[in-house]
């Protein structure tokens, strides 16, 4: 196994397991539901902004082991940050995940470790889930997306 494969278990176990930000914002200024309805998963993605800073972020959900560490990566890297950057990030990481971009470790830090999705095609959607409900969430305001 490479040490790149074994890297992407560890981080998408850790995360599955002890998801950070997992649950509800009593009062999100923002939120969208994610669902992919081919194999089940759902996200629910709720922020609170405040002068185009994301003051808070929580998601909740069911998923597959890659959704839910998705997610909970995302969280992390966006947190206390600008909405702009946000979606920035989020623009990179779809990217790099689809192959249209190279993988950038000084752009996606710690998300570099689930670049081995990229490796198993039908589960790119899974990893996508949680950042298209938060791009819907910070461009609509609160609608659903499926992908």
């Amino acid at each position: 196994m490479s040490a790149e494969t074994e890297l992407y278990r560890e981080v998408v176990v850790e995360h599955k397991r002890a998801p950070r930000n997992f649950g509800q914002l009593p009062h999100p200024t923002h939120q969208a539901r994610g669902r992919n309805p081919s194999c089940g998963d759902e996200i629910n993605v709720q922020l609170q902004v405040d002068d185009g800073h994301i003051h808070d972020i929580r998601f909740d959900g069911v998923g597959c082991a890659i959704c839910i560490a998705s997610a909970s990566l995302m969280t992390e890297a966006i947190k206390g940050d600008t909405v702009s950057s946000a979606l920035d990030l989020q623009r990179h990481f779809r990217s790099a995940m689809t192959g249209r971009e190279d993988v950038d470790e000084d752009v996606l830090g710690k998300l570099i470790s689930l670049q081995a999705v990229r490796n198993y095609p039908s589960r790119i959607k899974c990893a996508l889930l949680g950042w298209h409900a938060l791009a819907h969430a910070l461009n609509d305001s609160g609608s659903d997306t499926t992908i």
